[in-house]
């Protein structure tokens, strides 16, 4: 996947040019990524590396989605219908909301083009991306569909 290794790049500069991560703690993570797969973000994260914050503050700030704390957030479960279990869990997001032909997802890597693509044609909606962190995003998607499984 060129597009996964194009974002985790650009993920990994930003965070280095604000002072969260070093290069060569970039470097580290790209071959744990290169290694075993994964996002980058959590990579980072689970090396100790970075703080699950300070990746969705990096992106809200560097590229304007608006930031989405899900803990206290309830979510309509008739939206939650709208986008299969498996592609929730495969690009970590969840829908929020839709009105009209407008859907809101919440996603932890919302630089990933080909996630909101394949959410666009697969419901037919135009996409509005926010970011939350990704055990906020994991923690919704077991809240909201424990049942679908």
């Amino acid at each position: 996947m060129p597009i996964r290794k194009l974002i985790s790049k650009q993920l990994g500069e930003l965070l280095i040019e604000r002072g969260v991560i070093t290069r060569f703690q970039l470097e580290q993570s790209l071959a744990v990524q290169r290694e075993r797969g994964g996002l980058i973000g959590e990579i980072l994260v689970e090396l100790g590396f970075a703080k699950e914050e300070d990746i969705a503050h990096a992106l809200t700030d560097q590229y304007g989605f608006p930031y989405l704390p899900l803990n206290n957030y309830e979510i309509n479960p008739d939206v939650t219908r709208i986008i299969p279990a498996r592609v929730a869990k495969q690009y970590l997001l969840i829908p929020v909301d839709k009105i009209g032909n407008n859907l809101t997802i919440v996603m932890s890597n919302p630089l990933n083009i080909q996630a909101v693509e394949d959410v666009e044609m697969l419901t037919g909606c135009s996409v509005q991306t926010f970011v939350a962190t990704s055990s906020d995003v994991k923690k919704a998607i077991e809240k909201y569909y424990k049942e679908k499984e």
